[in-house]
């Protein structure tokens, strides 16, 4: 059943398939290519145009209004803050045990960079000095490679004020 000429062909079958798979795959990364032009990898791709759904609220007579965040900060809800730590549980812990991000219990008003042992970045330890008042934790929050350029830290930020300052008011109960 099985001869020579039967291992032959099959072999043959699937070189040649491999062959063709190969010779596809590099004419459609030819035609369909989606890194930068000149192919240099690593850069930032900037959008080439941008659709207006309406969704910004428009420029109906005016800026769009602004709410301090001393005011957001003084309705924040601590208990809602309870529930967005979930997403730093992953790298930050209450009970004083640094993990993959520094222990968070006491940070509010706490000196920047300050944890003994914990090997910071260096624009992070840039802030050294600085405390982490609630404003300063707002900002960071906000967007934390805008705060400080090479952190560590690779969560994209929270983008709405008022679950920044829920969060705030949380981590101020834990000391």
């Amino acid at each position: 059943m099985f001869d020579t000429m039967t291992m032959t062909k099959a072999t043959g079958a699937v070189c040649g398939a491999l062959l063709v798979l190969l010779l596809g795959n590099w004419a459609a990364s030819a035609l369909y290519s989606t890194s930068p032009a000149g192919g240099h990898h690593g850069e930032e791709v900037a959008q080439a145009y941008t659709i207006d759904t309406g969704a910004t609220g428009g420029d109906e007579g005016g800026a769009a209004e602004v709410v301090d965040f001393a005011t957001i900060y003084a309705n924040a809800d601590a208990a809602a803050g309870e529930k967005i730590f979930n997403k730093c549980k992953a790298c930050h812990k209450l009970d004083g045990a640094d993990i993959t991000g520094p222990h968070l219990n006491g940070v509010v008003d706490r000196e920047i960079a300050s944890i003994a042992g914990f090997a910071y970045s260096s624009s992070m330890a840039d802030h050294k000095g600085a405390h982490w008042t609630p404003e300063t934790l707002d900002t960071f929050l906000t967007s934390p490679k805008a705060f400080a350029a090479n952190t560590k830290m690779s969560f994209a930020g929270l983008p709405k004020p008022e679950e920044r300052a829920n969060l705030i008011a949380f981590l101020a109960t834990q000391n």
